[in-house]
């Protein structure tokens, strides 16, 4: 079920990416893998890694700049960010934009306000092989306090109060 699509791009219009229905899969800590670990550079080419944000879950959306349900579910993502403050962080991981200028007008425009990795050539999806595809646009993941993957959102978030709900319950463990 979670391949389900992955292999073919109609109904994409030939954008080259596949979009879910927002479907929620949870990881009991007991399932859970290894941590993430990933490091590159912001849309600015400034040094980027998830490392120093653990020890609180931090949500991790994969974007695009001409991708319409990222732009439709970006006001959600900031407005989850503002509501849970510093008990959780956020960090983007912006793929397949031609240069960074196109991903910092599309943050500057969506009023984003965390960091975003900048991997135009997907690489930055390779830790999370396994939960997402490289054409797996949006897609939110949650990883707990130690970095590993609680929970996978493929497609935009449902809504803001689903995101909520999934941070909150791996900020009860």
């Amino acid at each position: 079920m979670l391949l389900a699509g992955c292999s073919d791009l109609s109904g994409t219009g030939g954008k080259g990416y596949i979009t879910s229905d927002g479907t929620v899969t949870e990881i009991a800590p007991g399932d859970r893998g290894d941590r993430i670990e990933l490091t590159g550079e912001d849309l600015s080419g400034e040094p980027l890694a998830l490392a120093p944000l653990r020890g609180k879950p931090v949500v991790v959306n994969v974007w695009w700049s001409a991708c319409p349900p990222c732009i439709v579910e970006q006001p959600h993502l900031n407005e989850v960010a503002d509501d849970l403050g510093d008990r959780a962080s956020f960090v983007g991981v912006n793929i397949r934009d031609a240069s960074a200028e196109n991903a910092q007008a599309y943050v500057r425009g969506q009023d984003v306000a965390y960091p975003s990795f900048y991997s135009p050539d997907g690489r930055a999806l390779l830790p999370f092989s396994g939960e997402l595809g490289p054409r797996d646009i949006p897609s939110t993941l949650v990883l707990d306090r130690d970095g590993r993957i609680a929970a996978v959102v493929r497609g935009a978030i449902p809504s803001k109060q689903t995101l909520v709900s999934v941070v909150e319950k791996v900020l009860d463990e």
